[in-house]
């Protein structure tokens, strides 16, 4: 349809003030003959007066109005399709009726689309504060809304790498919530991501990076759903590097002190037995996500870090055994092989 909505509101003033018309003509008629002839029987639901009529008559034409712009995918319809469905709604928006559910959810989608482009507009520029400001009451009137929590995660995520930390503790917040929102099952259009499994993989992997210095733990726990996710990150070095330190810092390290503040010097327990066999499992798990490090570091220009790496292993692995290098290499060999420790 290519008629212009001036042309629809002129046409929608004339009509009406035609039916105004009518109904004060037949309004004027059915007060004369009320009078003269007075056992006539009144207006009921099932005779309904003329202003009803007219307000369904109108309402129909304003969503077939609304249903004609909508079916032309060209975006100008589109827009009008909006401004009829938007006018639609100020008038019976609170009907529970099948059309006005299917005009109000059409809105929904629609606005969600604007709210995209001017989402990805502000990214791609790399603003990422105006990210956050154009997401912010979108997610607080909608706190499924998991696009937008996923635009201020990635705008939450770049601004870190260029050494601003000012929105770190509200993007692992907004973390926390889309991480919440795929795991129960929530998100059925994982936009702005391929599909699920990398939603699962970046959202964990920019959670650890933005709590691993303050929350060790919780970073182990998000960096160990990342590389376990099927996405990029379950073969990027960098990752089990994290993951390893992140174990070490938050987990094995305070535990270890703990033991010997209990234990240290005193005779074998049953809970000396439990905690130091904790402690051995918290190594492994250590050792190995460093030896997946340094596995995957396979390109020329990655040979720097992998011996860098390499070095924090060895002697890692030495302190939980024995002092000795023996079965290093072999483990490093056949890591990728094994299943991660959980």
């Amino acid at each position: 349809m290519t008629t212009s909505m001036n042309t629809f509101r002129t046409l929608f003033v004339s009509t009406s003030g035609a039916a105004v018309l009518l109904l004060l003509v037949t309004t004027t008629t059915a007060q004369t003959t009320t009078t003269a002839n007075p056992n006539l029987p009144s207006t009921s639901p099932s005779n309904p007066s003329m202003s009803s009529a007219y307000l369904d008559a109108d309402r129909e034409q304003m969503y077939a109005r609304f249903i004609d712009f909508k079916r032309n995918p060209n975006p100008e319809q589109q827009r009008f399709a909006y401004g009829a469905a938007k006018a639609y709604l100020r008038r019976w928006g609170g009907e529970r009726d099948v059309e006005t559910k299917e005009v109000a959810k059409w809105v929904a989608e629609y606005e969600r689309q604007m709210h995209q482009a001017d989402l990805y507009a502000a990214y791609d520029a790399k603003k990422y504060a105006q990210t956050f400001e154009l997401a912010r009451p979108m997610v607080k009137a909608d706190p499924e809304y998991f696009f937008a929590f996923a635009m201020m995660m990635e705008a939450g995520y770049d601004n870190s790498l260029t050494g601003n930390t000012s929105l770190n503790a509200e993007t692992a917040d907004h973390a926390r919530q889309a991480i919440q929102l795929l795991e129960a099952g929530k998100v059925t259009k994982v936009d702005p991501f391929k599909n699920i499994e990398i939603a699962r993989g970046f959202l964990n992997y920019a959670l650890g990076s933005m709590v691993k210095d303050e929350k060790p733990a919780e970073a182990a726990a998000a960096f160990l759903k990342a590389v376990k996710s099927d996405s990029p990150y379950h073969t990027d070095p960098l990752a089990y590097h994290r993951l390893g330190i992140a174990i070490y810092k938050g987990e094995l390290t305070p535990l270890s002190g703990e033991y010997n503040d209990k234990f240290g010097g005193k005779p074998s327990s049953p809970e000396q037995t439990a905690m130091l066999n904790r402690i051995m499992h918290l190594a492994e798990q250590t050792i190995d996500a460093y030896a997946r490090a340094v596995a995957l570091n396979t390109k020329p220009e990655q040979q720097d870090a992998r011996g860098k790496i390499l070095v924090q292993l060895t002697t890692l692995y030495k302190s939980f055994h024995n002092n000795s290098e023996e079965g290093l290499n072999e483990l490093v060999a056949g890591v990728l092989s094994k299943p991660i420790p959980e």
